[in-house]
């Protein structure tokens, strides 16, 4: 049986990229049943996209007839366009094998070893360098933070930070707002002040002036990557590229799209829409090997599901069954 469900969740203060802000985390959960096993799967529509909660439910009980009739995760790659909903059913299916048949979902992907735990970055908000500074500094003991940007005395603001917490690893991401003639103003300032990453500088669609650009920090796709049918452009154009459930459209696409990625040379980062740590759980699979981890969705949250992932500070720790796989 299908049951599906929209379910709001408050975030601690406020999460403000260039595009705007919110203070709740809206999120689409799926759970399937069948004979005694559950299994769930949670998505987080996204504007950027065109999803709603509405329309990622509406999607969802499309297939309703089908998933009571048993869609396998092979034949919901088709049937669904990558994206929250698919994830939502995917992460699901990948659950309710795992309690079915007693095999872990980390097994059933074919990793090597069980996941281990891995470190994530820790995101502040795009605000005024004094009030990022602040942010800052009280997370001055994470190792890595994520410095959201927006096109607007971006250096100034890194500097802000880098003063406030001089011993963490920064990456920046622009969510779209840069020109390339921006990039190109603020990126050496951005490298002589240790930032390692920038994310997804230009809007997608308009990058194709990234091809020859000589840049002096590791530029990662974002917007511009959702499955592998973008990995073609990506790899002229990025080092690095961010994988996403929601994005690529769940755990299956992702495991796929990570592993061509590697072989073309890129390097991955997990990555994570605001959401409680049931999003965050499949993704720990994928984020296993991956250069840069980005799962501090439930983190930002002011509580999160339980039983949830356990974090002691930016380590997070593998899922219990109890949660999900």
């Amino acid at each position: 049986m299908l049951s599906v469900q929209a379910e709001r969740w408050p975030i601690a203060g406020a999460f403000r990229i260039s595009r705007g802000a919110k203070t709740n985390a809206d999120v689409v959960v799926v759970e399937l049943t069948d004979d005694g096993a559950r299994g769930r799967g949670e998505a987080t529509p996204y504007a950027r996209y065109d999803e709603t909660p509405v329309s990622v439910v509406a999607l969802i009980e499309s297939l309703r007839r089908d998933l009571e009739q048993g869609l396998s995760r092979v034949d919901l790659q088709s049937a669904l366009p990558a994206g929250a909903a698919r994830n939502a059913i995917d992460c699901a299916l990948w659950d309710l094998e795992a309690k079915r048949t007693g095999v872990p979902a980390w097994r059933a992907a074919g990793l090597r070893a069980a996941p281990q735990a891995v470190e994530t970055l820790y995101t502040v908000s795009v605000d005024t360098p004094g009030a990022m500074a602040k942010a800052a500094a009280a997370a001055s003991w994470r190792p890595w933070l994520k410095l959201k940007i927006d096109g607007h005395a971006d250096v100034e603001r890194v500097a802000a930070v880098r003063a406030a917490a001089p011993d963490a690893r920064l990456v920046v991401d622009a969510n779209e707002a840069l020109s390339l003639g921006q990039l190109a103003a603020v990126a050496p300032g951005l490298a002589a002040l240790g930032v390692e990453v920038i994310e997804q500088p230009l809007p997608a669609g308009q990058d194709a002036a990234l091809e020859g650009y000589d840049s002096p920090i590791l530029l990662c796709a974002d917007e511009s990557l959702h499955t592998r049918a973008e990995l073609d452009l990506c790899v002229r154009r990025y080092g690095c590229v961010n994988v996403k459930l929601d994005k690529c459209g769940g755990l299956t696409e992702a495991l796929a799209l990570v592993a061509e990625a590697r072989s073309r040379g890129l390097a991955v980062m997990t990555g994570c829409m605001v959401a409680t740590s049931l999003a965050m759980a499949p993704a720990m699979l994928v984020a296993q090997g991956s250069t840069y981890v980005d799962l501090d969705g439930a983190l930002l949250l002011a509580r999160d599901r339980q039983p949830g992932l356990v974090a002691t500070g930016s380590i997070l720790q593998p899922p219990t069954p109890d949660l999900w796989g």
